[in-house]
């Protein structure tokens, strides 16, 4: 499918509508268009990671591997939004459905990643620095949209690609946080039960 903008507004969404692939109009808080909106605020959250990176300290090798990461998600995240956005029924040349590609790329990365890690004896809290604090909110947001594609596939046909791919993310911006705080040398907070104010 080409792509071609000319124009930022068109005022056909003043009327609480928007347009899926296909032409057909939804109301906004509509199952779908949450669904994507979620993946949608999901990708700008990875960029704002990005963003962070590449002011980033420590070696430029581990920045590069990241950015590179991070990139292939943003790219993976358009094309699910793509595919959320096109209703039951429509297809067009060129149409990718996210599925046991991308999942077993971020497998891959996962377990890359862990073998650098030591396991955890508590769960860890957000924070360290700030691109392994925003990679948590990354982690969030995912669990949302993947919320968000759960209640859409209760009363629509998504199939199996997108819930299982944001499943998988999530764990990824889990262990990236880690990752990339263990690269830094940040401190990783871990969360102590029934701890009081002012306790060490």
């Amino acid at each position: 499918m080409a792509i071609r903008i000319t124009r930022v507004y068109t005022r056909t969404g003043d009327d609480g509508t928007t347009g899926l692939v296909g032409g057909s109009r939804v109301p906004k808080d509509s199952a779908r268009v949450e669904a994507y909106g979620a993946v949608d605020e999901l990708n700008s959250v990875v960029g704002l990671v990005r963003a962070w990176n590449e002011q980033g300290r420590g070696e430029r090798e581990l920045h590069l591997k990241l950015d590179t990461t991070l990139q292939e998600i943003q790219q993976a995240l358009f094309d699910l939004g793509s595919e959320l956005a096109t209703p039951e029924g429509i297809t067009y040349d060129g149409m990718h459905r996210v599925g046991e590609e991308e999942v077993t790329r971020v497998e891959r990365l996962i377990n890359e990643c862990q073998k650098e890690l030591k396991p955890l004896k508590s769960f860890t809290l957000p924070g360290g620095g700030p691109i392994s604090a925003q990679l948590h909110q990354c982690r969030t947001v995912c669990r949302r949209a993947e919320r968000e594609i759960l209640r859409l596939s209760r009363v629509e046909d998504v199939g199996e690609g997108p819930i299982k791919y944001v499943n998988r993310l999530s764990d990824l911006f889990y262990v990236l946080g880690r990752w990339v705080g263990k690269n830094l040398g940040e401190t990783e907070y871990l969360w102590q039960r029934g701890l009081t104010k002012g306790s060490k």
